[in-house]
């Protein structure tokens, strides 16, 4: 019935898919179709608005630092059911707001219980309980991501329409408490660790504290690799409104082209777990900010209605293959005894670039960069990033 690959602990892997997915509703992707509605019922500006929501952005990756670890010395079970009601309650907090400042902890709950610890749980659930197939479950659980994007936008954007902001957030609190916390709690049942396959037990004793990933260099040479994904696909989505207008590209053509995109995620997530599993996630990470780079200085330097149709997918594929290799080389790296603790760095590291990328790119458009000149600065971060990671060493883990 289910692949190989999962047969043993096929509810672990399909829980780290479904807490994937329900991340979604604390993403970028799809509270920005509140965002007219709520600039509106509240008087705020693009500014005021955007501070807001980069502050509480901010305060989660910080909290997400803390709390991380969570994963590691509790059970799946309670931690999943308090993640799932606090992202219930940032839902309840949200439309219940009645003034500006009641966006802010809305806000921070959904960025940090949503995007934050529901990726966090899913994907270390996913780098820790399969070890020799790590690689395709991650790009499992991945999937997780396009599913949200096709769903929640499209049907929140529905429930405005026809009934208003507020109730599109009562109905995703509905959906988090009925569906959602029970799927999640009937899925999170994990194996005893000493006894199973699928769990790296035999070195164990030599995995890596985060204490000790601290300590090691080429954790800080590989984390930029990490990060430059998210950084670089958060700055261009927030900003292509501003890039279609110096390119003079059209809403329509822009639309269109994200199809691309969505469709180069997709089609890279079936291919990325293959690749991770047979060339090792720290080897296979550089390799996937290749597409980017093409992408990249494909729209520094040519400006026809192609372009989009052209960068987007390249950038697609490489938010496949550098995110599946990105949550791999963690466990592969560092171990799975204190995964929770570790990745919960990367983690925080990815929230707070993310809210802090559309304010440089914004920056430097308003300062009159253009689109080439920020494309090509991109590409050579990109580019820097992957030949960092190029040069570490994997690490030796003491037995």
């Amino acid at each position: 019935m289910f692949p190989a690959f999962i047969r043993h602990n096929a509810n672990l892997a399909f829980y780290a898919l479904f807490a994937v997915a329900a991340s979604g509703f604390g993403q970028t992707f799809f509270i920005s179709i509140f965002g007219g509605a709520l600039r509106a019922e509240f008087a705020l500006s693009n500014a005021q608005y955007g501070a807001i929501y980069s502050g509480a952005t901010l305060a989660s990756a910080l909290a997400l630092l803390f709390c991380g670890g969570l994963v590691d010395r509790w059970p799946l079970r309670p931690v999943t059911a308090g993640i799932v009601l606090l992202l219930t309650a940032a839902c309840l907090a949200m439309a219940s707001a009645s003034a500006a400042w009641m966006l802010l902890p809305g806000f921070f709950l959904l960025r940090f219980a949503g995007q934050g610890f529901m990726t966090h749980l899913g994907m270390t659930t996913a780098g820790r309980y399969f070890s020799d197939n790590r690689g395709k479950v991650i790009a499992m659980a991945a999937l997780g991501f396009p599913l949200a994007e096709a769903l929640l936008p499209t049907g929140g954007a529905q429930l405005i329409h026809w009934s208003g902001w507020r109730t599109a957030w009562l109905a995703a609190a509905a959906i988090l408490l009925l569906l959602v916390l029970p799927t999640l709690l009937s899925l999170a049942r994990t194996p005893d660790r000493q006894n199973s396959g699928t769990v790296e037990s035999s070195d164990s004793d030599g995995d890596f504290t985060r204490a000790r990933v601290l300590r090691d260099p080429g954790f800080y040479l590989l984390l930029p690799a990490a990060l430059m994904t998210p950084f670089v696909v958060t700055a261009l989505l927030f900003h292509q409104g501003a890039i279609g207008e110096y390119r003079g590209w059209s809403l329509t053509l822009m639309a269109g082209a994200f199809g691309g995109y969505a469709l180069g995620h997709l089609l890279m997530l079936f291919l990325a777990g293959v690749l991770v599993d047979r060339l090792g996630a720290q080897r296979s990470l550089p390799l996937a900010l290749l597409p980017m780079i093409a992408g990249l200085m494909l729209l520094a330097l040519c400006r026809g209605d192609w372009v989009p149709y052209a960068y987007l997918p390249l950038i697609g594929i490489t938010q496949a293959g550098s995110g599946t290799a990105a949550s791999a080389m963690w466990p592969e790296r560092y171990g799975s005894r204190h995964l929770g603790a570790i990745r919960a760095l990367s983690q925080a590291a990815m929230v707070l670039s993310t809210a802090i990328s559309p304010l440089l790119a914004g920056l430097l458009l308003d300062r009159g960069i253009g689109v080439g000149t920020l494309a090509t600065m991109l590409a050579a971060l990109v580019l820097l990033a992957a030949v960092m990671a190029l040069t570490v060493a994997p690490a030796v883990r003491r037995n």
